[in-house]
């Protein structure tokens, strides 16, 4: 889910397990200058760590994501996931 907050000028971010039914922890951030940068905090291995998910390269048909991870406040990051998504075409967007 994406929501946006006109009086904070921010989107939140949360995300759906179709395994389990429950819904994540939800992310805050903005997109400036063609980026967007989210933030939470998660539990994992029994304490609380930053989590950043950085959003770039956005066109029409593609774009870039990164997420890290902190175990210090944000004084260093850890990549633990990267992929580029790509838009693909249907048979409708053929036809046309």
């Amino acid at each position: 889910m994406r929501l946006y907050v006109p009086e904070a000028h921010q989107w939140n971010l949360t995300y759906a397990s179709g395994q389990g039914g429950t819904l994540s922890v939800t992310s805050s951030g903005e997109f400036k200058d063609g980026r967007g940068e989210f933030f939470d905090t998660e539990p994992y291995n029994g304490r609380n760590i930053l989590v950043r998910q950085v959003w770039s390269d956005i066109t029409p048909s593609s774009c870039h994501f990164e997420q890290a991870l902190s175990e210090d406040g944000g004084k260093t990051w850890e990549v633990n996931w990267i992929t580029t998504d790509t838009r693909v075409s249907d048979e409708s967007d053929k036809a046309q």
